[in-house]
């Protein structure tokens, strides 16, 4: 099973991290990491950089292609763009985490479909025809999209039940000691105390006009 994780400069790393974890260990996976230009891709903090050594140019098709999110999202590269475009009909399943799914909606993928994202922008799908969803993880379809960041672990695992079975899923789970017990109840805006939600967004507004991460 062929699975494609396209990076580009201002990533966050764990909604391509978590999700290959995961995938990584499914029956037969290959793994391709890939850039616009290939090289080395430097993540959202600037403080990091993941190793993408095939130009998406080159790759054709993928069984699973999966989309992180994060700043980068805001100004696309049209390159990477027009290339989701094109590889979306050679998958089985297509998916994204956090703002990843900004650029499947760039790409015309959600048109007409509920989709998610990281709660502060998921209203930005609605400019591409998506129909905004807050849930954790969307399928429609052979796409499927999820919330912020984490959650992208959690998609992972759904999809390895869709792909090789609730046994395998439930076996990977286990081998990577995926057992969250938060400190806290705040990892929604519907969780989290307005105070720590106007905080967060106000963090947020501040960091985007300064063009820093999230």
């Amino acid at each position: 099973m062929n699975i494609v994780i396209p990076l580009f400069p201002r990533f966050t790393v764990l909604d391509a991290v978590g999700p290959y974890e995961v995938l990584s260990r499914l029956p037969g996976a290959k793994v391709t990491v890939a850039a616009v230009e290939p090289g080395l891709v430097r993540d959202a903090t600037g403080m990091l950089q993941l190793d993408a050594p095939v130009a998406v140019a080159d790759v054709k098709s993928a069984d699973v292609l999966c989309v992180p999110g994060g700043p980068g999202t805001r100004r696309p590269d049209p390159r990477l763009v027009d290339w989701i475009r094109a590889i979306h009909p050679t998958t089985k399943m297509t998916t994204s985490v956090c703002t990843g799914s900004l650029l499947l909606a760039a790409a015309g993928v959600l048109e007409g479909l509920p989709a998610t994202s990281h709660w502060f922008e998921i209203d930005r799908l609605a400019d591409h025809g998506a129909i905004p969803t807050r849930r954790r993880i969307v399928f429609a379809g052979k796409v499927a999209t999820a919330a912020g960041v984490s959650a992208g672990i959690d998609l992972a695992l759904a999809l390895a039940a869709r792909l090789d079975g609730e046994d395998v899923a439930r076996a990977i789970q286990l081998a990577i000691e995926y057992d969250p017990e938060p400190p806290f109840d705040a990892g929604s805006v519907e969780k989290a105390p307005p105070a720590i939600v106007e905080l967060v967004r106000s963090t947020i507004q501040k960091r985007m006009a300064a063009g820093a991460p999230l």
